[in-house]
Formats: C-alpha cells, structure tokens, sequence
C-alpha cells in the first residue's frame, strides 16, 4: 500500500476551538494563548490494491484560486480528486471534516463513497457549534453515496475493519486498512500524535480522557508485534510511524 500525506499545515488550538496558523520559523507559541496546543492538520491517502482511499477531510479551507486545499494537495501528489474512491471519516469535528462538502452542500468528492457512524452525524447536529459545523455537513444527510454504519464494529469491502470507541468524542471510529499482508492503522484523534503513543495520560479534551489513554497503550503493544503501519493526523514531524 502506498501512503501520501496530505499536510495543511500547523496550527494553534485552544479552547476557544479556532485554529490559528503557526509559522515555526516566526511564530511563538508562548505569546498563544495559555493552554494552546500545536497540531498539524494532515490527511492522509491510501492507495490499495481496491481503493484510493481518503482518510478525513481536514479543515475545509480554500487557496488563493478557491480550490479546496486538500484537492489542491491530492493535485501536488499526482492523484486526480476524482479517482478518489472511499472516504473513511473517523468523526466529524470541523479539523476532520471540513472538506466533507461544498458550501453549496453537495459532496466535495461526488465519486466517492463516504463511510461514517450514523450516530456520530446525528450527534453532530444535536450538538452543533463550535466543535462541529453543522452547515459544512448538510451534504452528508441528503447525499445517496453516504453509508451510514450502525455497527459499533464491522467490516468495509471486507478489508477495511472499523470499531466505534467513543473515546476523543462520543462516536468516534478508527480504522485497520489490511491489504497485501500490511496493516495500517488510523486512530484519528483518539491517537493523533507519536508522543500520546509513548507517554500515558488522560487529556481533558477527550469525551472520555482514561480510555483514550488505555486504548492507546493497547494499540501500540498490539501494533508493535503486528507491525502495523500508524497514522498520526496531528503530529506535527511523524506523521508515519512503524514501532520496531
């Protein structure tokens, strides 16, 4: 399988849940606001022997010629928006599902096929604003290329397993993509970065902080021995990472 990060950059975040761009080479993170975090902002793509697969839709945001930013960088990386075939959405916080929809409320990727629990969609118009922009995700509902999942478990085109945890929020997934007897895994914001991996603690920003910690630790034992392939969304330098 043939992994492409689709970066968008780094960004500030705290808890007033806007992202703010961050310049390493002039930006301070001291002069942020106290509690502010530093997160890249990255998708990933897939290629399998089946799919091309899109892991999360990022932030949403447009360049300078109004092309959706991670069509732009799909285009940088030498794949067509359009050959995109499957969208796995671990969930639906503004960060990871901005680029879900057109702001007309189509799909930004009308080829594809979307996969996302039905219970998490649900959640997101229940709950709303700031954590979720319920006017970016309107496309969700109505579209007929969108497949609800209602298992807290499954399997899709019986190679890509799925499993709801509820841990960084209330109907959160992640996914093992198994193909050609490689195994990558993406855990999204229940596992967003290599350093959440190596040290245990229960974030207060998670809907349940303990067992995000405890499901991290599980994976990283299980990966490890499996070699599995991790995906870090939100790790600003290893975004790709294999435990030896």
């Amino acid at each position: 399988m043939k992994i492409i990060p689709l970066s968008e950059g780094r960004f500030t975040i705290d808890q007033t849940k806007l992202f703010v761009p961050f310049n390493e080479s002039t930006d301070d993170l001291q002069s942020r606001s106290s509690g502010s975090l530093l997160v890249e902002i990255q998708p990933f793509v897939v290629i399998t022997s089946k799919d091309v697969l899109l892991l999360d839709t990022g932030l949403g945001y447009s360049n300078a010629d109004g092309v959706l930013q991670i069509k732009a960088n799909l285009i940088k990386a030498g794949i067509d928006p359009n050959s995109v075939t499957k969208i796995l959405l671990s969930h639906l916080h503004k960060d990871h599902a901005g680029a879900a929809c057109t702001p007309s409320n189509g799909l930004s990727f009308p080829n594809a096929v979307y996969y996302i629990q039905e219970r998490e969609l649900n959640y997101a118009f229940e709950k709303g604003f700031p954590s979720y922009n319920t006017n970016e995700l309107i496309g969700l509902q109505l579209a007929t290329n969108v497949v609800l999942l209602t298992e807290d478990e499954g399997l899709i085109d019986n190679y890509i397993h799925y499993k709801l945890t509820g841990a960084h929020s209330k109907f959160h997934q992640v996914f093992w993509i198994m193909d050609e007897r490689e195994t990558i895994f993406f855990g999204a914001d229940d596992a967003p970065q290599l350093q959440q991996m190596k040290h245990k603690f229960a974030a207060k920003y998670d809907f349940d902080g303990k067992k995000a910690m405890e499901l991290r630790f599980m994976w990283k034992v299980k990966g490890t021995n499996e070699n599995w392939t991790f995906l870090f969304y939100h790790d600003i330098r290893s975004g790709v990472h294999q435990f030896l």
